[in-house]
């Protein structure tokens, strides 16, 4: 009788296993499951499914082929899959190195306590990077036409006219040209928020010191901004690896097609072959190597933004 009486009193006594911490926990994470659940569907499957068809022949519609390494192999020996992997790299290096400087030049002016309007300024600054990417490039299609704002611009100092969407350097500048107006602006902002947070004391007291503007810069601003840096060259890699809209669009509006060999990029590539000649297997292969191709080049860049500043 006692044994059943302590049962009894055990049972009365125990803690429920929903409580209410656990509830709170439970509505949480069901509040932030949409996220999850769409990010799985639509994020993390492709990849996997990307990887997966890499390995197979498939036109999109029959069944699929298991073809092993093979499609690497086709896109690894096509002579136009490596001139879109240079144009990449060359546009991107054009558009990427001088953003970026000049998006640390514009985030020390805007930082500036005499620049008047300067919250104007960071919208303006701002506004090209929620502008349409289609819209945009058509605008810069028509400044680079051949009778164009741009072959204007270049005959003031006795230079063109070039046909902008079809010879090689020119075409390439157009483009980097859209990626600088594009970006400058959004990487001006991160340097930005990066020098905000920099407490005053710290300039206030190498005044005090002697230091000038130029030292203020390079020996405070800087190193302090460092991982804003790393974060803004990381963005603008991975961003440069993907160019797609501008190319595509600022050839097909010039009438020369997006196939031609000095505007192809590497999406662009793999766009043609999944969508125009229907080798998803090589179409994916392409992805499976673009992804490397970035991871490496981030990879690079972090180790060279460290090296520079001094950490081992």
């Amino acid at each position: 009788m006692s044994t059943q009486t302590a049962a009894t009193a055990a049972a009365a006594t125990a803690r429920p296993w929903l409580t209410e911490r656990r509830r709170g926990r439970l509505a949480a994470y069901l509040f932030i499951s949409p996220f999850f659940i769409l990010f799985a569907i639509f994020g993390v499957y492709p990849i996997f499914f990307t990887f997966y068809l890499s390995l197979y022949k498939w036109n999109g519609l029959g069944p699929k082929k298991f073809v092993g390494l093979q499609n690497f192999e086709l896109v690894l020996g096509d002579p136009t899959f490596w001139t879109s992997v240079s144009n990449t790299l060359i546009m991107g290096a054009m558009g990427t190195v001088p953003q970026l400087i000049l998006a640390l030049i514009l985030a020390v002016a805007l930082n500036s306590a005499f620049l008047r309007g300067a919250k104007l300024l960071r919208a303006i600054y701002f506004l090209p990077n929620i502008t349409s990417i289609v819209a945009v490039t058509l605008i810069f299609s028509a400044a680079f036409a051949n009778k164009g704002l741009a072959n204007y611009l270049v005959s003031l100092i006795d230079l063109g006219p070039y046909s902008w969407n079809i010879q090689n350097w020119p075409l390439k500048i157009a483009i980097a040209t859209m990626v600088l107006w594009r970006w400058t602006g959004y990487n001006a902002i991160i340097f930005l928020s990066g020098m905000q947070s920099i407490p005053a004391d710290l300039y206030e007291a190498a005044r005090i010191d002697g230091a000038n503007r130029t030292q203020l810069f390079t020996y405070i601003t800087v190193p302090l901004l460092k991982p804003f840096i790393i974060f803004a060259v990381l963005i603008s890699t991975i961003g440069s690896m993907q160019l797609f809209t501008e190319p595509y669009v600022f050839l097909s509006q010039g009438g020369t097609g997006s196939t031609r060999a000095e505007g192809i990029t590497m999406v662009i590539y793999l766009y043609q072959e999944a969508f125009r000649n229907s080798f998803f297997g090589s179409a994916a292969a392409t992805a499976v190597i673009l992804f490397f191709f970035t991871m490496m080049f981030s990879l690079l860049n972090t180790w060279v933004s460290k090296r520079m500043g001094g950490e081992a």
